[in-house]
């Protein structure tokens, strides 16, 4: 049985210090020390074997965070972990007090290819850190190769103009890691944030739905509603890179910033379809009469279909078999909601009689989190305003 974790970790705009990233925002060298600090205990108490990072602006601002939770981790190693010559140094409870360093671990990092480099103009891409290292290259996926077109019809039938989409708001990565005897192909993604896009006319300096101080409802509406298409057409980009994989036999692990919750569509959209609870009941696509219905022995097909290119959110199976909906990874105006997901393929799901691993636990780093609306509780701008969350695995033998 092999045991590992993997985890998301959205680390909020991570980059160096006096570097604008967004348009007068930047770190001191002292706010910098501080936010690397953070991220290092986080990475410390996660020690988790495989995790995926959102919102990284710099390779280098990442490898000196992973390089500072070494320092931290093999400082508390020798703190806690008894010396080889005492005879109790094998117990599990010093195993588990210990840290695993990340030296030797690989680290992908995907940049974000609209990012101008310019000050205030810099935009957000995503790594993915492996103590087991990557079968072959991983990819990035951006670009499209053709763009996506989606064809819109009115009512009647009729024509109505089409969305497209020639490249992502941020890069998708894709890696294969191998763990135990097996490779599993792990996607990180961060669709769409949920910040309204607005068109600024020719000529003009900013958006008129920008301007506050004439608040324009209606058009800060049509903001959300093409932020909202965006980001469902980002999740079917991904939805068709993992059907590939899962149509090659291979199984799956999707992780990181959603920017929705598990029943929002871009969730659904990546995750595939519930399967109908009877397909039998259903008219045939084809149907000529009102008894024109799938059979049993299609119903089967078709169920075993979905189930086989459909994902499980790793929370739900956590609040199935703990009987605990407690789950949140974002906090703002006192709503709290869980917008970064791990996904898992059929490969791993507890009503497979042919998985080939089980998630064992869940866990939610979100202590950190405050949405800022309360005194008692301010906002911090250097911690994340993401939880981490981490999903327990072993694999069979």
């Amino acid at each position: 049985m092999t045991r590992f974790t993997i985890a998301s970790f959205n680390v909020k705009n991570l980059i160096g210090p006096d570097k604008e990233f967004y348009e007068f925002q930047s770190y001191t060298p002292e706010e910098y020390a501080w936010k690397e600090d953070w991220m290092a205990q986080q990475l410390f108490s996660m020690d988790a074997d495989i995790i995926g990072f959102q919102e990284i602006f710099e390779e280098d601002a990442l490898r000196n965070v992973i390089a500072e939770a070494d320092r931290i981790g093999l400082e508390s190693n020798d703190a806690v972990l008894p010396s080889k010559s005492k005879s109790y140094r094998k117990k599990a409870i010093f195993r588990k007090l210990g840290y695993t360093p990340y030296t030797g671990a690989a680290l992908a990092f995907a940049p974000n290819a609209n990012d101008t480099g310019l000050p205030g103009q810099r935009r957000p891409g995503v790594a993915i850190l492996s103590r087991f290292g990557f079968v072959g290259t991983p990819e990035i996926i951006q670009d499209l190769d053709e763009p996506l077109d989606i064809p819109l019809r009115d009512l009647t039938g009729d024509g109505a103009g089409r969305y497209r989409l020639p490249r992502l708001s941020r890069p998708i990565l894709k890696a294969r890691v191998p763990v135990g005897n097996r490779t599993i192909t792990v996607f990180n993604c961060h669709l769409k944030s949920k910040l309204g896009e607005f068109i600024t006319p020719e000529g003009a300096d900013y958006a008129p739905e920008s301007d506050l101080t004439n608040y324009d409802p209606v058009g800060r509406a049509l903001g959300s509603l093409r932020s909202a298409l965006r980001r469902m057409a980002e999740a079917w980009v991904l939805r068709r890179e993992i059907v590939a994989e899962l149509d090659a036999g291979h199984p799956v692990m999707v992780l990181g910033d959603f920017n929705d919750g598990e029943h929002a569509v871009s969730s659904e959209i990546i995750s595939g379809e519930q399967p109908f609870r009877n397909y039998s009941w259903m008219l045939r696509h084809d149907a000529k009469d009102y008894n024109d219905r799938y059979s049993k022995e299609e119903n089967v097909a078709i169920t075993s279909a979905v189930i086989a290119n459909r994902l499980t959110s790793a929370e739900r199976l956590f609040v199935r078999k703990s009987l605990r909906d407690m789950v949140y990874t974002a906090a703002f105006g006192g709503v709290y909601e869980s917008l970064d997901e791990i996904y898992l393929s059929h490969h791993f799901h507890p009503d497979n009689e042919a998985r080939i691993g089980d998630m064992e636990y869940f866990s939610v780093f979100n202590d950190h989190l405050t949405d800022g609306s309360h005194a008692e509780a301010p906002y911090n701008k250097l911690a994340s305003d993401h939880g981490q969350i981490m999903a327990h695995m072993h694999l069979r033998d």
